[in-house]
């Protein structure tokens, strides 16, 4: 099997880094003023934009994994930011559907969210190098094929 190059090697590890200040520094900022973590917006945000989901659907959407997905939507339920009814199609299943309180904290986050992804990125890196970033990083954030 063939080993990575030094660049292969050297991008990857500053990928990882990256990505995990960035979200680290993120869930700080939110933390500060009595916020839920990031992941918690993300799911908020998914079903706002695209209405009552099936866990499954919603997994594919987040590319969480799906005892994360449970234990975070069980989360999200018991702070009464979603509800859980069934299924209209497949009895087995059930929707998750935002509730009024769900789309004021998504709303309350944004703002405190919004600071910290620039600060950790926006602050940091320069409008072309932005740009430049987001087309690199392109391929790499769709699903590899099997």
């Amino acid at each position: 099997m063939a080993q990575p190059a030094a660049t292969t090697l050297l991008a990857w590890t500053r990928l990882l880094r990256a990505a995990d200040l960035a979200a680290q520094h993120c869930a700080e900022a939110l933390r500060k003023v009595g916020l839920p973590p990031p992941e918690w917006y993300d799911v908020l945000l998914a079903l706002e934009r695209g209405g009552a989901q099936r866990p499954r659907d919603l997994q594919a959407a987040l590319g969480m994994e799906q005892y994360a997905l449970s234990r975070l939507i069980d989360r999200l339920v018991k702070a009464h930011l979603l509800i859980r009814t069934p299924c209209p199609t497949d009895a087995r299943g059930h929707m998750l559907t935002l509730t009024i309180e769900g789309l004021a904290m998504r709303a309350a986050m944004w703002p405190i969210y919004a600071e910290a992804i620039e600060t950790a990125l926006g602050g940091r890196v320069n409008e072309e190098d932005r740009a430049a970033l987001a087309r690199l990083l392109a391929p790499l954030a769709e699903p590899m094929a099997a």
